[in-house]
């Protein structure tokens, strides 16, 4: 009785020794997850493919589309050089308020223009380093001519 039980629990060596047979016959490439249960095989990508998105507001009602996008896990570059000013601080505001309860960030990489990600994204390094150094390159390429 002992020995039907473990069998039918699935601790038995000789079940154990025909279920890794059985794996590595149904070996499933490495950027795939396999999932064994009764027989059955799911893959799950490990890689999904994050689309970015570039947004010019020219008014306040396109923030709600921004923070949309932000809720969706997308990143989004936000340029506002067609904004008025006041629409401006405002479409920020609301904005890194989304981002705060998204857990996100937000980071100035151009004159009013900024990356929002949310938590999913990891950013590496800082667009102010690559600005001052091309800032310093251009004023030696300035007083060359």
């Amino acid at each position: 009785m002992w020995k039907k039980m473990i069998e039918f629990l699935g601790l038995s060596d000789g079940e154990t020794a025909d279920r890794k047979a059985e794996d590595s016959r149904n070996e499933q490439p490495q950027d795939t997850v396999s999932l064994h249960k009764k027989g059955a095989v799911v893959n799950l990508h490990t890689q999904k493919q994050v689309k970015l998105v570039l947004v010019e507001p020219d008014s306040f009602e396109e923030a709600q589309q921004i923070a949309d996008h932000l809720r969706a896990h997308r990143p989004v570059v936000l340029n506002l050089h067609k904004a008025q000013f006041d629409h401006a601080i405002r479409i920020i505001d609301f904005v890194s308020g989304t981002i705060y309860a998204l857990a996100g960030r937000m980071e100035k990489i151009g004159h009013q223009i900024f990356l929002c990600t949310p938590e999913n994204i990891d950013v590496q390094g800082k667009i102010s380093d690559l600005l001052k150094q091309q800032g310093e390159a251009g004023s030696t390429f300035q007083n060359v001519k």
